[in-house]
């Protein structure tokens, strides 16, 4: 059962149609029942704002951030994600890119 944080991020996600129920193969190969269209999120800087924040909220309950170096996103969905989550936890953060479908670091 999702906690308060996670209630609430998915009912962002439900109010702008970006939570998608179905059947999904992802691109690791893995498959879901639900697939969350961050793009439309992201695309709305103040709900993508909000969201990161509940998202830090929920990180800062479960992890001693003092305890985290930097914030590791994928690209390229990710790398909004990570950077905005990266502010709000005031650390440094850096996205993997797929190179012959292992992840990298590049830049």
């Amino acid at each position: 059962m999702p906690n308060m944080y996670e209630k609430e991020v998915l009912d962002v996600y439900r109010s702008v149609g970006a939570l998608l129920e179905g059947h999904f193969i992802l691109s690791s190969g893995l498959h879901s029942k639900i697939y969350l269209q961050s793009a439309l999120i992201f695309s709305r800087t103040e709900i993508a704002k909000e969201v990161c924040k509940k998202l830090a909220n929920l990180i800062k309950k479960r992890i001693d951030i003092s305890e985290i170096d930097i914030i590791v996103s994928l690209a390229m969905g990710g790398i909004i994600l990570g950077y905005e989550i990266s502010r709000q936890l005031v650390l440094p953060n850096i996205f993997l890119e797929r190179v012959n479908n292992v992840f990298d670091i590049r830049r």
